[in-house]
């Protein structure tokens, strides 16, 4: 018979497990994420309550002879929307050690903000608005300008990642910073959407 107290330590052999890695880079990633579009819906309210109280003046809130067309800014979601698609099929080749395919979607994804951006130059140009008229002018590049800089933060944030992915960094193992740049892509690719109705579209 064995005599066993309160106080004796039972031993168990089991193998001591491997700690759970932090998620840092994901929760940062998270975090920053929801102060942009915090901050950028934040922007877009106050620019929809000015021009608000312009409309409801009886005034004009786009000064005469500054027109926006609807053909540049709905190439530019349909652009971004696709983006969007190979945003996610990077991170699936990841996921599948598929590097052939994530390299593909990586590069795609890069080039299509590469398009908005381009395409965005060159709906400016077609606005024909002067940046010093006013604060009706200050708004809009204020909410065009702060969407350029998002999507080039993300096209390095993606850049990055891809060149993890070629050191091996990144694999169907450890995939956690592919995910995170997937997540930030998808947040701008939101930020564009939102001007897109506010501005573009609603005028």
């Amino acid at each position: 018979m064995v005599e066993v107290t309160p106080y004796q330590s039972i031993p168990v052999d089991l193998a001591e497990g491997t700690p759970a890695r932090p998620q840092l880079l994901l929760t940062a990633t998270a975090l920053v994420s929801a102060s942009v579009l915090v901050g950028y819906m934040s922007l877009v309210g106050y620019y929809l309550s000015v021009r608000a109280d312009v409309l409801d003046r009886g005034g004009v809130w786009l000064p005469s002879g500054t027109v926006i067309p609807l053909t540049q800014p709905n190439y530019m979601m349909l652009t971004l929307t696709f983006s969007v698609v190979t945003a996610l099929w990077a991170l699936q080749a990841v996921r599948n050690d598929d590097r052939a395919n994530a390299f593909i979607a990586f590069g795609l994804t890069v080039l299509f903000g590469f398009s908005q951006l381009v395409q965005t130059g060159f709906l400016l140009t077609l606005m024909e608005l002067p940046a010093s008229d006013g604060e009706r002018a200050a708004l809009l590049y204020a909410l065009i300008g702060t969407q350029l800089v998002l999507t080039g933060l993300a096209m390095g944030y993606l850049v990055l990642t891809t060149l993890r992915t070629i050191g091996g960094g990144f694999s169907a193992r450890d995939y956690e910073g592919v995910l995170s740049a997937t997540i930030f892509w998808i947040v701008t690719v939101g930020v564009y959407s939102v001007l897109w109705y506010a501005v573009y579209i609603t005028k």
